[in-house]
């Protein structure tokens, strides 16, 4: 069984604070990950390291930049957070090998993302866990501009014969108008109220993003908090699962 879990940025680091690891949160989820049983690709998002150096630089999903040193302080931000990722999960034993998107991702002029996955799945075979991040990438007509985490998974879980796909946040799930956990989503409509309209939010971060692009993956997805992290990993289903109907 292939697993794509996303460790979401605010879940790993202090997002108000720049360059801010939090550390006891990282541990614990590199805890979880390492009693994991199955075939894994970690992916994380940028949290206080890729969000403020890309923010500083006026770089975004939709405003690129075609300055080679603003790109690469972005890319060297999330490298940071990146080797502190692995760093926790060789402290915990799991044999994890970085996956860096600038150098193998690239966008058309409309945004959609490339992303080529045989290294990923090489690792996978040779008994590695790949870890991306989001980070800046090459797309056509704008130089380069920010790929979000939540694209990356989208784009292994569509290239890889993925079973599962998990978003851990710091929310507990998707929720209602009530701020209640919605346990299942089938159809956008039935949520758009709550998350609000797909075409107004930030596509890095915003839920009513994330729901319309896991609905369309044919591998149940699911979205939960830190808490549901282990829960999600021995094969349950914590939070919301978002799963499209056929």
């Amino acid at each position: 069984m292939t697993t794509v879990l996303k460790l979401g940025g605010s879940v790993v680091t202090e997002k108000d604070t720049p360059e801010t690891v939090d550390d006891d949160a990282l541990a614990r989820a590199a805890s979880a990950v390492a009693a994991h049983e199955g075939d894994l690709v970690l992916v994380h998002g940028g949290g206080s390291f890729g969000h403020h150096a890309a923010a500083e630089r006026g770089v975004s999903t939709a405003e690129g930049t075609r300055s080679a040193a603003d790109a690469v302080a972005i890319h060297d931000a999330m490298g940071r957070l990146n080797g502190a990722v692995l760093d926790a999960l060789h402290a915990e034993g799991v044999e994890a090998l970085p996956v860096r998107p600038l150098s193998v991702a690239s966008r058309d002029a409309a945004g959609a993302l490339s992303l080529p996955t045989g290294s990923v799945a090489t690792m996978l075979e040779e008994g590695f866990t790949p870890v991306l991040h989001g980070d800046g990438v090459a797309q056509a007509g704008s130089g380069v501009t920010i790929t979000s985490g939540d694209d990356l998974v989208v784009a292994l879980a569509r290239e890889l014969a993925v079973d599962r796909v998990g978003l851990c946040s710091t929310v507990p799930g998707v929720l209602d108008s009530s701020g209640e956990v919605i346990d299942r989503i089938e159809r956008f409509s039935d949520v758009a109220d709550a998350v609000g309209d797909s075409d107004a939010t930030d596509v890095t971060g915003g839920m009513a993003a994330k729901v319309e692009k896991l609905l369309a993956l044919s591998a149940p997805a699911h979205v939960f908090g830190p808490d549901g992290l282990s829960a999600f990993l021995a094969g349950e289903s914590p939070g919301t699962v978002v799963a499209g109907r056929e």
